[in-house]
């Protein structure tokens, strides 16, 4: 996948080693690729391919044993090497973040609203009533129903779906040029599914947002993706455009990720057909 300026975050030559007991270990190598604004780049590969390792790199949230050598750059601003306290102005604002399992994503103490608003500010100067507005604006504007209401909750009085939307505009609330999303939708049931990467998509078309997707279902992928890039044992195997890669693959490891694929789109008719 060619890599250059025009692309709001580059990765160019990354390559991660951790130290062990028997000396350094190999985690990933010679990754290289870009997302342009608005576009959605898939990140597909079996558990332990390196797809985690490639998401913790970009966002400086590695382990201390780990070294992690080559250039990743944010609108042309290198992060790699970056301090810990230039890296979270960065986090959250700039670069969003949206976990696999949203409960552990907030503090149980604190109520949503609670952790919602401090999330502003930490990153802006409004006040605690703007940040407020604010988050209800954006709640609203992806279709959360209740905002008000639901700042009142505590993370564990709702679903692990309606989390997840809340960690969503959460992320998108500050207007961030890229957001990871790692397995975004594997703990939800297939309604939730369909609401969390209906809501992306709304982010992506409306903000102008890039978005690494990152999962192993290649159904996900291949409903969301403009690009998609392949990864097994640490390495890029195949990189294509989603409709060449699921029409014309031409790895070995693809042609086998997609033959054992479950279908997303027989799913989709069977729910549909439940309704």
């Amino acid at each position: 996948m060619d890599v250059n300026e025009r692309d709001i975050l580059n990765v160019k030559d990354l390559h991660v080693q951790v130290a062990t007991e028997k000396g350094f270990s190999t985690l990933v190598q010679d990754i290289n690729f870009g997302i342009k604004k608005g576009k959605i780049l898939g990140l597909v590969g079996e558990s332990g391919s390196g797809k985690t390792v490639t998401s913790m790199s970009i966002l400086q949230l590695h382990d201390k044993k780990m070294d992690i050598r080559g250039s990743i750059t944010l609108q042309g601003r290198e992060l790699n090497g970056l301090e810990n306290k230039e890296m979270r102005k960065i986090r959250g604002k700039d670069i969003a973040f949206i976990m696999q399992n949203p409960m552990n994503a907030f503090t149980p103490v604190f109520t949503i609203g609670h952790q919602f608003v401090e999330t502003i500010r930490s990153h802006t100067t409004l006040k605690k009533k703007q940040a407020k507005e604010l988050a209800i604006d954006v709640m609203q504007s992806i279709n959360l129903p209740d905002s008000d209401k639901l700042l009142k909750n505590y993370p564990f009085e709702l679903s692990g779906g309606m989390l997840q939307r809340v960690m969503i505009a959460m992320a998108a609330c500050l207007n961030p040029s890229v957001i990871i999303a790692d397995e975004p939708t594997t703990a939800l049931d297939l309604h939730s599914q369909s609401l969390v990467l209906r809501l992306l998509d709304k982010i992506r078309s409306e903000y102008g947002t890039s978005i690494l997707l990152i999962s192993h279902d290649l159904g996900v992928i291949s409903e969301m993706a403009d690009d998609v890039i392949v990864m097994q044992q640490g390495r890029i195997v195949e990189a294509a455009n989603v409709l060449e890669l699921f029409d014309n693959p031409h790895h070995e490891y693809t042609k086998r990720l997609l033959r054992t694929r479950p279908s997303l789109y027989s799913q989709k008719q069977s729910y549909t057909y439940m309704l």
